[in-house]
């Protein structure tokens, strides 16, 4: 078998495998320095094309260079671990490919890349909005998982990583045209109900009470809309790609049909907009919304005391996804467990954790291709 050949077919066992990482031979070090050179030449191809590769809210308020000093110290960290495990015979094929790909990424300008002026309004991709959220969620919630997890012992690649790290792909780097769908059938569906001055008095509230009035008016839509997609045959056949996840962690909450995911972020932004809460209570949203489905999923424990019965938790939301005959149709709140108890869908178990996650009854097929397909096929009898 030729060089490039067996280098190839260790990388196709690299990507379809899972467990936990060998230690002591230069793997795990070489399996991040690999990730960080990857991510880093994505981050040196967004600078050469920021107008195809980067998103338009996100250069507007980049700090540029603190940027390019975060990519040196990528490319230096990936370049110094690499180099050394080859040089001592580490696991040479896996680290001396994280090192070719820095020598692309310097080679191609590394931190350097000189930034002009550009078209603004052109289709394109969030590849700078995965690098940052990917590097910045698994820095985070790997090393949450590391110390404080829900279960000890689960591995950072566990089974079926491969598929959930693809749809953390796809709805990064979609960014632009999933808002742009969602934009236009919150103003096809909601646009008429749009009444000025209740926005108007909306925007008048005090900060402190704009936010959690705007995160249970968001609470309380997804709420209904969660109770169909479980309660109706054929929307649930849509949201059981959601629930197909067997073992939950911070990276699985992406996989999410895209129906359900628009149609979830419809329903909400819809109500916000209907409302007219302002700009930034919005964004300020947006970002507790995103960091709270990512924690509810983390293989997480953490002491929250009595803020467990004020905020969804990791424990809370993963009684969701158990398939143990008790817990089926519980829990559907995404901020606010009171909902839960208010209309009779609460599951309590302290102490206790699912037997085991998934959708009862039936195993779907893996891979996004074959998810997103999955709600169309002829059901099995």
């Amino acid at each position: 078998m030729d060089p490039l050949r067996r280098l190839a077919d260790r990388f196709a066992r690299l990507l379809s495998g899972s467990g936990p990482l060998a230690a002591g031979r230069g793997f795990a070090s070489g399996v991040l320095a690999l990730a960080l050179a990857g991510l880093a030449l994505l981050a040196v191809l967004a600078f050469h094309f920021p107008e195809y590769l980067t998103t338009p809210e996100l250069r507007r308020r980049y700090p540029v260079e603190l940027l390019r000093q975060f990519l040196l110290a990528a490319l230096v960290l990936a370049g110094s671990v690499s180099l050394v495990n080859a040089t001592l015979g580490r696991t040479r094929w896996l680290n001396a490919s994280a090192f070719a790909i820095v020598v692309l990424a310097v080679a191609l300008g590394g931190h350097r890349v000189p930034v002009g002026d550009f078209a603004d309004g052109t289709p394109y991709l969030g590849v700078d909005w995965f690098v940052l959220d990917l590097l910045g969620s698994a820095l985070v919630f790997v090393l949450l998982e590391k110390l404080s997890p829900l279960r000890p012992g689960q591995p950072v690649f566990r089974a079926d990583w491969q598929t959930d790290l693809g749809y953390f792909a796809v709805n990064h780097l979609a960014v632009g045209l999933l808002l742009l769908v969602t934009n236009a059938l919150v103003h096809a569906f909601f646009g008429w109900a749009s009444y000025p001055p209740l926005q108007q008095a909306v925007r008048s509230l005090p900060g402190w009470v704009e936010l959690p009035l705007l995160m249970l008016v968001a609470d309380l839509a997804q709420y209904w809309l969660h109770r169909a997609w479980h309660r109706v045959p054929a929307l649930w056949r849509i949201h059981a790609v959601h629930h197909s996840i067997d073992t939950l962690d911070w990276l699985a909450g992406s996989r999410m049909h895209l129906l359900d995911m628009l149609a979830t972020r419809v329903a909400v932004l819809g109500m916000v907009f209907v409302l007219g809460f302002s700009r930034w209570a919005i964004d300020l949203y947006i970002v507790i919304v995103a960091f709270h489905a990512v924690l509810n999923h983390a293989n997480v424990r953490l002491p929250w005391g009595p803020l467990r019965h004020v905020l969804v938790t990791p424990e809370f939301h993963h009684w969701h996804h158990a398939s143990d005959r008790q817990a089926l149709d519980r829990n559907f709140a995404a901020h606010f467990p009171f909902l839960d108890r208010l209309f009779g869908t609460l599951h309590r178990a302290p102490g206790e954790l699912p037997a085991r996650y998934g959708v009862l009854g039936e195993t779907l097929p893996r891979g996004f291709l074959r998810q997103q397909w999955h709600p169309f096929r002829r059901p099995t009898p």
